[in-house]
């Protein structure tokens, strides 16, 4: 199931949220009751850690990693 982060308008509080695709654009109530809650955009939710490679993926372009050093 895909997490949501929401960030509290009142307390500047930041939380997330476990719940169905179908239920991403619901509002969301903070921890501490407050209701003017905003979605935050990540791609933590829409991702997740499983699709970084082990050791941190990446290489290609840049110096050292286009072997342009000499």
């Amino acid at each position: 199931m895909p997490t949501y982060e929401f960030r509290c308008r009142e307390c500047s509080g930041t939380f997330e949220v476990n719940r169905p695709m179908s239920a991403a654009s619901d509002p969301a109530r903070c921890p501490a009751g407050h209701d003017d809650t905003v979605k935050l955009l990540t791609t933590l939710g829409m991702t997740g850690a499983a699709s970084v490679p082990a050791g941190g993926g990446g290489g290609g372009g840049g110096c050292c990693g286009g072997g342009c050093c000499g």
